[in-house]
């Protein structure tokens, strides 16, 4: 990211989403090999050909290598694919904007001058207080609202983004009509994919 600044831009905070998502994704990852393991010792002392009189001995290295895969699957096929979009999501605010990175090999960037800010608005679910995490929503004149979800400390993120907007240069206020939008032409747009040109 600081290698995308312009001049005489400065990060304020970078952050990643709220990791509650993660709490169910991290208990199967522990429980996924126990249970494979309980079920694997359970199927090698012949309990399972007594349940089932069918199974013959010679099921039984097929049984257990079905519990491995099937642990292995849910590592693979769930808790993976979830600890990744958490590690690939990322939220900077700099003194001049905000920036939402999604993703680690596709990329999709959000962008909000902060100039352009005319409202700002904090939500949050019971469990998101309960954890001090929340949504802030950004409305801006032509873009409409951009929301940036699960901020962690989300009263002090919002604090940094209403400090940083209060220094911004000039005679931008918060709330006040952007003269770039004005005049048709626009400080920022939303860009999705491939990284920042600035």
């Amino acid at each position: 990211m600081r290698r995308n600044l312009v001049p005489g831009e400065q990060v304020i905070v970078t952050t990643r989403p709220q990791p509650r998502k993660l709490i169910v994704p991290a208990a199967a990852f522990i429980a996924a090999p126990a249970a494979a393991a309980f079920a694997s010792a359970w199927i090698i002392r012949g309990e399972a050909e007594r349940l089932v009189p069918a199974l013959s001995r010679e099921w039984s290295p097929w049984l257990v290598t079905g519990c491995i895969l099937g642990a292995a699957w849910i590592w693979l096929a769930y808790c993976l694919p979830r600890l990744l979009k958490w590690q690939g999501t990322r939220y900077t605010l700099t003194s001049r904007r905000i920036v939402a990175r999604y993703g680690m090999l596709k990329r999709r960037d959000q962008q909000v001058n902060l100039a352009a800010v005319r409202n700002l608005m904090l939500t949050q679910t019971m469990g998101q207080r309960i954890l001090r995490s929340g949504n802030i929503s950004l409305e801006t004149g032509y873009q409409g609202i951009v929301t940036v979800v699960d901020v962690p400390e989300v009263a002090r993120f919002r604090d940094f983004i209403l400090d940083a907007i209060d220094e911004l240069p000039g005679d931008v206020e918060f709330g006040a009509a952007d003269p770039a939008e004005e005049r048709g032409t626009l400080p920022w747009e939303l860009r999705e994919g491939g990284t920042d040109e600035r």
